[in-house]
């Protein structure tokens, strides 16, 4: 996780660079700043923030992996990743609940966009609870 943590961080220290450089060569132009692209690049560096510090504190907490140990050879990282469900259809459902709210949000059909809402949250719960219910529960 320290790999990730590095990443996000420069990423960080990137992105508030890049805005304080654009904030000031914008403010200097025959016109006042541009604030979206302001924005936008402290909202970005903000988020990779956000992400940085999430890998770090979850690095100090996890045992140490191969991605992290520079004389790790390729064969430390074979073996078991984690479960993924191989028939699953709500990521299907899931994809095209939010397909519906971005088609809903666009067109200003804000009833649409809530339905659309509500059919996200039931998927989302749908996916989460899958193996809880039902003929798959163990």
């Amino acid at each position: 996780m320290k790999i990730e943590a590095r990443l996000f961080e420069l990423l960080t220290a990137f992105f508030f660079l890049a805005a304080i450089v654009y904030t000031i060569c914008t403010a200097f132009s025959s016109r006042d700043v541009e604030w979206a692209g302001v924005t936008a690049l402290f909202f970005s560096g903000g988020l990779t923030l956000l992400a940085g510090t999430y890998f770090r504190f979850v690095a100090r907490r996890v045992e140490i992996r191969p991605e992290d140990y520079e004389e790790a050879e390729i064969e430390d990282g074979a073996g078991e990743l984690g479960f993924f469900s191989p028939h699953s259809w709500w990521p299907i459902a899931l994809a095209g609940g939010a397909a519906l709210f971005a088609v809903g949000f666009a067109t200003g059909n804000f009833w649409f966009s809530i339905f659309s809402a509500l059919i996200i949250i039931g998927t989302s719960a749908g996916m989460v609870f899958e193996y809880h219910v039902g003929p798959e529960k163990h």
